[in-house]
């Protein structure tokens, strides 16, 4: 059978209302569902868009009902199902279709979880369209076949799948709490590294660095090919991560090193935005332009470019900058208030040796979240694979 099939004794299958920026208004009491609220088997409650119920009247929008199937028609991933949890004035996005069941004979969770299985996606993909984004419609969910066995198989089903589910998502949950701990360590690895420091003298960043340069703050030109330009969304704490490279034109490279032309060593810094307080180096071999929001600083004589770059990312530098510059409309910190910042300077040895003990220690920690990461991966594949399982049987 077909999705229009299940519709009977008043369910419903339609694509969501055409919402207009003009048509939306912050005072409004009816929330518009988008894309981003549709997860994979969640609904994940993300959107903040309104319009007012005269204009939904206007509109002759759909209004949701607790317990429909929202099912998007974009990616990623294309044709992700959730059951929409709410009870009040909702309408959704066109890009996403509605599925309602009224036939007590059949169980939408297991409609649900059908959807996102493997078996069900295998013929989406079948019907999608567009180039540089998938999409499907609604009138190609439409001819998807199934099969359908009886409630009481629905629902045996159902109660393996969510049994499964939580044992994994308990599993999960510890890994997460591992990460977060991780992360406390590594805070407590500088903090311990940088307190043999304390009884060195101190000195303004400014004093003790060459140079320290803001980035250009126009938007560069994107390109598909070209020089390598870096964005904050590159920047972990201890390394540039390129997994992800962002590329302009020869020209605009040119243009936005006209002031510096960063080297590797060069210590980056994220100074706007939700990466605020995030130092990286850049690598060797590497030699990038710089986006927006960011600043490079380049050690003097007096300064190793690595202890630099552990102490502008331990909680004596990013507590102060995220209790002063982060309670903002856009946080920021300036170029000016970097310069002011006091930082301990021991000999260039002990510098060295400190860098030496943070790296080593943070190397283990490394290690155990790449681990930690690739479970998390694995356990995305799980779910998938009880899904497929339970659906092929």
């Amino acid at each position: 059978m077909t999705l229009v099939d299940i519709i009977s004794n008043g369910g419903l299958l339609c694509d969501g209302d055409w919402i207009e920026k003009k048509d939306q208004d912050v005072r409004g009491k009816v929330r518009l569902i988008q894309l981003a609220d549709i997860g994979d088997g969640e609904f994940k409650d993300k959107s903040s868009k309104y319009i007012t119920l005269e204009t939904a009247e206007r509109l002759h929008c759909t209004f949701l009902e607790k317990g429909d199937i929202l099912i998007a028609r974009l990616p990623e991933p294309l044709g992700r199902a959730c059951i929409f949890p709410l009870e009040g004035a909702y309408i959704t996005a066109v890009d996403i279709a509605i599925l309602r069941i009224k036939d007590i004979s059949i169980n939408p969770q297991y409609i649900m979880y059908l959807i996102n299985s493997s078996t069900f996606r295998s013929q989406i993909k079948q019907y999608e369209s567009g180039t540089t984004r998938k999409r499907i419609s609604r009138k190609n969910l439409e001819k998807i076949e199934f099969s359908l066995p009886n409630l009481e198989i629905q629902n045996r089903i159902v109660a393996r799948i969510e049994e499964l589910f939580s044992k994994l998502d308990k599993a999960v949950d510890t890994l997460k709490t591992t990460k977060e701990q991780l992360e406390v360590y590594r805070q407590a690895v500088l903090v311990d590294a940088f307190r043999v420091a304390t009884n060195s003298t101190h000195l303004k960043i400014g004093y003790v660095c060459a140079k320290i340069v803001d980035c250009p703050h126009s938007t560069p030109k994107w390109e598909k090919n070209g020089k390598l330009c870096l964005r904050t969304t590159n920047f972990k704490r201890g390394y540039l991560d390129l997994q992800s490279p962002n590329y302009v034109s020869e020209e605009t490279f040119h243009d936005r090193n006209r002031r510096i032309i960063p080297q590797p060593g060069d210590v980056l810094y994220s100074r706007e935005g939700s990466v605020l307080g995030i130092a990286c180096t850049i690598p060797s071999n590497v030699y990038p332009c710089l986006g927006q929001r960011m600043m490079l600083l380049r050690s003097g004589e007096k300064l190793n470019n690595r202890y630099l770059m552990h102490y502008l990312n331990s909680p004596m530098v990013t507590n102060h900058v995220i209790a002063t510059k982060g309670g903002t409309g856009s946080p920021h910190i300036n170029v000016g208030d970097i310069k002011e910042f006091q930082i301990p300077i021991p000999s260039l040895e002990e510098q060295s040796n400190i860098v030496c003990q943070i790296e080593e220690q943070l190397s283990s920690c490394d290690n155990v979240e790449k681990t930690v990461d690739a479970i998390l991966t694995q356990a995305d594949a799980m779910r998938q694979s009880i899904l497929k399982q339970a659906f092929e049987e």
